[in-house]
């Protein structure tokens, strides 16, 4: 005969018969059972909610689906495989607008840096991992297939969100913060220079509140903010010094306005200065 309520306790928590004992020990081992029992009742509660929306899906690495994706990411990769086996002083991870630092005008398509790339970093060891149409999710699914582990970069610059105009303000920062810690995890000890959203046409309502949460990743010693959008003023309504027409992208003044911003931060994190080229 079982005594002092223990056949309740075993109905309720359907412990085998192997368990139900009059000693101590066994009482002991059974508080313990429903200890661990409970808390592994707890842990698949938190797994549901991650699952189910706590992370938002800027923060969740997916693959770019537009057609022209499968072009650009083979592009990035072969600058990638260019860089095996070769210093890498700086990675800038970003969407189109990172994309069009490095492309010549082509096709009455105009809204390109490839000038101002040459002269700022054309002679130093600068891999562009930009691809158009990204979004955060996007770069962070890049950074898990593209082979970039063995770079050693001193710097990534990241620029993203863009092209996650239907989020909300906090979880495109929140996409923007996954990039950042997962350029740290993949490159140990580098320090990272978050840029500000630029002035826009997409999603104008957005872009500050955007970059009022961004500047909160700053640390100052491994992170950094720098802050483009406050340079590139209006000009009229719906217009942006350094932007574009398609209230987008920007023109060569924009990637003008970008680099030189960016190059005292540039020397001050430890990038050998550019090779200037002989007259």
């Amino acid at each position: 005969m079982v005594e002092d309520g223990e056949p309740v306790l075993a109905e309720r928590l359907k412990f085998p018969n192997a368990w139900i004992s009059n000693t101590p020990q066994k009482l002991e081992q059974m508080k313990l059972m429903t200890k661990l029992m409970l808390m592994l009742a707890t842990a698949a509660v938190a797994t549901a909610a991650s699952a189910t929306g706590t992370i938002p899906r800027t923060a969740e690495p997916s693959p770019n689906t537009i057609p022209q994706a499968v072009e650009w990411n083979q592009q990035c990769a072969a600058r990638v495989a260019a860089f095996k086996g070769k210093p890498c002083d700086v990675i800038f991870i970003g969407d189109s607008i990172t994309q069009n630092f490095i492309d010549p005008p082509h096709g009455g398509w105009n809204l390109v840096g490839h000038d101002i790339w040459e002269k700022y970093y054309g002679r130093r060891a600068v891999l562009n991992f930009g691809v158009g149409g990204d979004s955060t999710q996007n770069a962070l699914w890049r950074m898990d297939h593209m082979d970039i582990a063995g770079l050693h970069p001193k710097v990534a610059v990241v620029m993203l969100g863009m092209n996650n105009q239907n989020d909300t303000p906090e979880d495109i920062a929140r996409g923007v913060k996954a990039v950042i810690d997962k350029a740290r995890a993949i490159f140990p000890g580098v320090k990272v220079v978050v840029m500000s959203v630029t002035a826009n046409g997409r999603m104008p309502g957005k872009t500050p509140q955007i970059n009022t949460l961004l500047t909160a990743f700053a640390d100052g010693r491994d992170v950094f903010y720098v802050d483009l959008y406050s340079q590139m003023p209006s000009t009229s309504p719906n217009s942006w010094q350094g932007v574009g027409g398609d209230k987008v992208h920007l023109t060569k003044e924009g990637y003008e306005i970008w680099a030189s911003t960016l190059e005292p931060v540039l020397i001050k994190l430890g990038v050998p200065p550019a090779i200037q080229h002989s007259p």
